[in-house]
């Protein structure tokens, strides 16, 4: 019995170049599995076009068929934006590193502005990545400058302000880091820490 895998004279054809069925197919199926933006919806199917080709004389319609989407409510950056923000925070991301997680998804700046985490957020996401990675007073040994430095930098990598991941990594303990945490002398109007 010879099988696909023992003949080595077929050669797998070429896939066929997109119509404007095919297209909206694509994006279908996209959104049918993933949650997704607008933006990442045009990526994903211009990425298509350049490995299949495009049959029509015409440009291709993505912008149409991605409004589609979105008019059909397939596609919904606002919530797409509030969810991706709220698992990284969740996973201990900082601010700006969610900021650029939206920006890379074509989320614009007003919506990224609006999705961005409070002071109490922020804190509480950078505390759990200084538990979760065992930073400051989290970790099993006493730090010496260099891990600390290393520390700081991870957060700060992460998306952390610098006074945050100071505050955490230089933590006399884990309840001092929790209290600092928790606090809300921030949200007094006067920003000190």
């Amino acid at each position: 019995m010879v099988t696909k895998a023992h003949r080595p004279d077929r050669r797998p054809r070429p896939p066929r170049p997109l119509d404007a069925a095919r297209l909206e197919e694509l994006a279908l199926s996209y959104v049918a599995r993933f949650a997704t933006s607008e933006g990442k919806l045009a990526d994903y199917l211009k990425r298509k076009l350049r490995e299949r080709g495009w049959e029509g004389e015409e440009a291709p319609p993505v912008a149409a068929v991605v409004a589609r989407m979105a008019s059909a409510g397939y596609v919904d950056n606002e919530a797409f934006a509030r969810s991706r923000a709220s698992g990284l925070l969740r996973r201990g991301y900082g601010e700006r590193r969610i900021a650029q997680a939206l920006g890379a998804a074509g989320i614009d700046a007003e919506l990224r502005s609006r999705t961005a985490p409070d002071e109490a957020e922020a804190r509480r996401a950078a505390l759990a990545m200084a538990s979760r990675r065992g930073f400051g007073p989290f970790g099993l040994t006493p730090l010496d400058r260099a891990r600390r430095e290393k520390q700081i930098a991870a957060m700060l990598r992460a998306g952390h302000r610098l006074d945050s991941a100071r505050e955490l990594v230089n933590a006399a303990s884990v309840a001092a880091a929790e209290e600092w945490a928790a606090a809300e002398d921030w949200a007094a109007g006067d920003g000190s820490e």
